[in-house]
């Protein structure tokens, strides 16, 4: 067996800097969305995915997909906003056994009002912390780990 490949300070530093901010940061969005906007980051990342489609609907599975959940911990979550009146779930047209989540019209409105507070405290607690430079190495770097773990993630890879 080969032998770890340890971190070295400089390594070591920076993954525990990381992980430490996004604990951080994950709960200060977190709180203050609940506290603005009375939705929890799950309810927001619903919302904002219907409210991102031209019709303000998707299909459960390819909701479920996005927010890296499984269906049946999805499906649970939604039953929770439809009893808020956040979304509604309908039958698939093309598939019996699927179902398609749409926003409603207070669905619609949460979004819009949450929308500005949550900019605004991303903006407060990273962007505006940030050179331009820093945020276009921020989004390099995002986008490179993000490409690498959706790679290993098809069947293909």
């Amino acid at each position: 067996m080969d032998e770890p490949r340890w971190l070295d300070e400089r390594e070591d530093r920076a993954w525990r800097g990381y992980r430490r901010m996004r604990r951080l940061l994950d709960l200060e969005l977190a709180r203050e969305l609940t506290q603005d906007a009375g939705l929890s980051e799950p309810d927001y990342d619903v919302l904002s995915d219907l409210s991102e489609t031209p019709d303000q609907r998707l299909r459960l599975s390819e909701l479920a997909d996005r927010m890296l959940w499984s269906r049946s911990r999805l499906s649970h979550h939604i039953s929770r906003m439809q009893q808020r009146g956040l979304v509604t779930r309908e039958e698939c047209a093309t598939d019996g056994r699927g179902s398609v989540v749409a926003l409603t019209p207070a669905g619609r409105r949460a979004i819009e009002a949450a929308a500005p507070g949550h900019v605004a405290a991303v903006r407060r607690h990273l962007i505006d912390l940030l050179t331009a430079e820093e945020i276009a190495a921020l989004g390099a770097l995002t986008h490179r780990v993000v490409d690498h773990l959706t790679d290993r993630a098809t069947p293909e890879a």
